[in-house]
């Protein structure tokens, strides 16, 4: 089993920046992989950023690519989503997953363990 807490979440405005946290626990099999999703009302979920963590691969959405970055503190079990200059529509509830092996990119896998959420508002 996997546990994963998020935090950080908030309201910003345009142009701001948040970041995110997920500490996570249990089978360390199971969370090779730690990603981002979200989620806004009335879409469908989708991956944000990836990160491999036995060496630090990653993936972005085009939409965040040179915005968002994803990075880990592997001695305290915690990924990182830093995210700059915010939009309105990146305001969404924002998962944490994960998930083992090595195949981490969140357009392609299924992730299997989720966090309970945190949510994100950017307003203009």
């Amino acid at each position: 089993q996997v546990q994963l807490v998020e935090s950080g979440g908030g309201s910003v405005q345009v142009g701001g920046s948040l970041r995110l946290s997920c500490a996570a626990s249990g089978d360390i099999y199971r969370r090779s992989c730690m990603a981002w999703f979200r989620q806004a009302p009335g879409k469908e979920r989708e991956g944000v950023a990836a990160i491999y963590t036995v060496d630090g691969g990653t993936h972005y959405a085009d939409s965040v690519k040179g915005r968002f970055t994803i990075s880990q503190d592997k001695a305290k079990n915690t990924a990182y989503l830093q995210m700059n200059s915010l939009k309105p529509e990146d305001s969404a509830i924002y998962y944490c997953a994960a998930r083992g092996g090595i195949r981490c990119n969140p357009f392609i896998s299924n992730y299997t363990n989720w966090g309970q959420g945190t949510q994100v508002t950017v307003s203009s």
